[in-house]
């Protein structure tokens, strides 16, 4: 069957997440004569309130919205049977236009864990810094001050900021710092800082910053709607893609397919579910998965979809005191806003007012009241790495629902706050792939892994502890919303209950019996979900480990086939994955720069 060719570039790029605006858009920079193409099947994100307003950021993971992607898991054991959902960026921007804004960076030995060569934190450090404005303090040595990326403090905090980092540099008995995004440092409060431009109140995110800002530039095309169904090769030499238009952003279209030829290179850039996808179409990946889905195999590489990642996330709902400024109170109506132009000093408030946190790692005395059966993980992997933190505690100030249990529709009216928590490093690792339905229609075959190592729920099983007694000295504390805590059996000592006030900082933590652990440990298998954070499925490592890219982003196999997005991340990082997805962007774009002798600098 012969498609109509559409156009040629030089590069084509299959996916316009957060990781190709940036790459697409420093190579336009460094060199305008290049032609570049973005394909993204999300629409354009350019000034649209639910991209650049702060306060309406939640709006992105509303049950019917289209700018993310919500992939279903399959049912697992470890979740009591549950199939988790995980969303993704679905836009021009991808997750810089969709997240919570919210500013932390790994610590630099995670990418010195890689093992890869070029990859190493001394070289990724001054790209950290290159693509960052650092608009909260002057002169630090691993920020930034002349990016496109601005970061700010934000404009907004409530009264938990204060209470939570009262609370935990007295009773948790942790320091405070400014900054704990230099690299290193954890086991420290501190504010979380914000994707914020500081002057324009707006969301500073790859698509703004690296892409739009070029619209002078004819040579550098994005082109919304069109879904990348597969790479074209020529003797395993990556010529094109094929592509439609997406069945989502453009439900009247006859969905026929097209081609766009690339002179020089193709790029798959479509995210930890989209890249493996695209190549599993094309013929790269593993031998059973491609046979079942009626593909020709043309690589095999059986890695293409494996080493799935995440973190796993708790978001715990309280009873705070009626005075509590919450942004419960806050969120603008999704029809009622004003224009972009005023959308920071208007709508100021961003998601949930998640202005304080800590990068958690135990010390002598939480160590020893953890379950023994984490001591292996602890000293296999923590205990001889002090910038490495277990889990990152963080208050909320309005109520998270749960993705799988969601209690909106038993909430009372009052004011809430949720102590949100996340384990960083978890064992369990997953696996997505394409496969065909019952109907003949593309699917996915996702297992998330959640809590498959019996490893990972012990921190998180602490942390709930940890951060209720926490909560329970917070001035604000009102007691706990029953219905989004453990099931405590009857008569327990830990039971969950209303308050008039906080505990006193100097009262005796909770006890809890072993099946108050149990209830714990049930809760979490029911009501964890994910960070969003998904990376890893076509790892930068060696062919023979499951690899599928090389130092240089090559797919094993075939020429002019590169991946750029998380997911050639071979391990996790120990924080919000943004940063990485940008810095990723930078280190493709100088790759890609040097390959084609394009001066950089």
């Amino acid at each position: 069957m012969s498609h109509p060719i559409l156009s040629e570039f030089d590069i084509v790029f299959a996916g316009g997440g957060s990781t190709a605006c940036v790459v697409a858009g420093r190579l336009a920079a460094y060199d305008p004569s290049l032609r570049i193409l973005v394909l993204e099947a999300g629409q354009h994100s350019l000034n649209k309130p639910i991209h650049v307003q702060p306060a309406l950021a939640r709006f992105n993971l509303e049950p019917t919205s289209t700018t993310v992607t919500f992939n279903i898991g399959n049912p697992s054991p470890a979740l009591n049977g549950l199939a988790p959902t995980v969303a993704c960026g679905r836009c021009v921007g991808g997750g810089s236009c969709v997240n919570f804004m919210v500013y932390t960076r790994p610590p630099a030995s995670d990418y010195d864990d890689w093992g890869v060569t070029g990859w190493e934190s001394k070289n990724l450090i001054p790209l950290m810094k290159k693509l960052e404005t650092y608009e909260v303090q002057p002169g630090l040595p691993t920020h930034g001050y002349d990016g496109p990326i601005k970061v700010s403090p934000g404009a907004y905090k409530t009264g938990v900021y204060y209470e939570f980092i009262q609370v935990g540099t007295t009773y948790h008995k942790r320091q405070y710092a400014d900054d704990t995004n230099d690299l290193e440092t954890c086991n420290t409060y501190s504010p979380w800082r914000k994707y914020i431009g500081g002057a324009t109140g707006r969301r500073s995110d790859a698509a703004h910053h690296y892409i739009y800002n070029q619209a002078h530039n004819p040579n550098l095309q994005v082109w919304d709607g069109k879904r990348v169904k597969r790479v074209i090769f020529e003797d395993k030499r990556a010529v094109g893609v094929e592509f439609t238009d997406d069945p989502v952003s453009c439900p009247d279209a006859d969905q026929s397919s097209s081609i766009v030829r690339a002179a020089k290179l193709v790029v798959v850039s479509g995210g930890a579910f989209g890249s493996p996808a695209i190549l599993e179409r094309s013929g790269i990946g593993a031998e059973d998965v491609l046979k079942r889905c009626g593909i020709e195999q043309l690589v095999n590489l059986p890695g293409v979809g494996e080493n799935y990642r995440d973190h796993n996330v708790a978001n715990v709902p309280y009873l705070a005191a009626d005075q509590l400024d919450t942004t419960d109170a806050h969120h603008p109506n999704a029809d009622s806003h004003e224009q972009c132009d005023n959308c920071g000093k208007s709508l100021g408030k961003p998601y949930g007012g998640l202005n304080s946190k800590i990068k958690w790692r135990p010390d002598d005395e939480e160590l020893k009241a953890m379950d023994p059966a984490f001591q292996p993980r602890w000293k296999e992997f923590f205990q001889d790495r002090p910038d490495k933190a277990v889990a990152l505690f963080s208050p909320v100030t309005q109520y998270v629902p749960s993705i799988s249990k969601p209690l909106s529709s038993i909430l009372p009216p009052g004011r809430y706050m949720t102590a949100s928590y996340f384990t960083l490093y978890p064992v369990s690792v997953g696996s997505v792939h394409i496969n065909v339905t019952e109907n003949g229609e593309e699917g996915i075959d996702f297992n998330t892994g959640f809590l498959d190592d019996p490893s990972d729920i012990i921190p998180l099983d602490f942390s709930y502890k940890k951060m209720r007694e926490i909560f329970r000295r917070m001035d604000s504390y009102r007691g706990e919303f029953t219905a989004g805590h453990p099931d405590f059996p009857e008569g327990s000592a830990a039971a969950c209950r209303a308050a008039s006030g906080p505990v006193d900082l100097n009262a005796p933590d909770l006890v809890y019996t072993a099946e108050d652990d149990e209830a714990i440990s049930q809760y979490h298998r029911e009501f964890i979900q994910t960070t969003w954070h998904s990376l890893g499925t076509c790892a930068m490592k060696l062919e023979a480990d499951q690899g599928v890219v090389d130092a240089r982003l090559n797919v094993y196999g075939v020429s002019n086939l590169k991946v750029a997005d998380l997911s050639i991340c071979p391990l996790n990082v120990g924080t919000n994955t943004c940063a990485t997805a940008l810095l990723i962007g930078e280190r493709a774009a100088m790759i890609i720069a040097e390959d084609l002798g394009i001066n950089c600098n």
